[in-house]
């Protein structure tokens, strides 16, 4: 896989493990959730284990393409939290304000 590939690959797979916390009601996307629905905190863990998953597949790719992982500061971790952050507001929209306006529509 090429290096444009790769980071096209990188950002699909990431836009979409930022979201799955907020479009899935299943706790960890396997267990049933309980009758009083997911909290909150457990989209949060959530959503912070797909971060660390997405990180594994960009080292992955990182190897793959340069054959190396190189190393990075905090600053570097900082960002791509933001960005995932970012990532994930369509999915956090949807649930928190879309969804229960498109039902008040009805």
């Amino acid at each position: 896989m090429g290096t444009t590939a790769g980071v096209i690959v990188l950002l699909l797979v990431a836009l979409v493990a930022a979201n799955l916390p907020w479009l899935s009601e299943r706790v960890l996307f396997i267990l049933r959730p309980p009758p009083q629905g997911k909290r909150e905190w457990v989209r949060l863990v959530e959503w912070l284990l797909m971060f660390g998953v997405t990180g594994l597949i960009a080292a992955g790719l990182e190897q793959g393409v340069t054959g190396e992982i190189y190393a990075q500061d905090w600053e570097f971790w900082v960002i791509n939290l933001c960005l995932f952050a970012i990532l994930a507001l369509p999915g956090f929209i949807y649930y928190h304000d879309l969804r229960r306006y498109l039902r008040k529509r009805r």
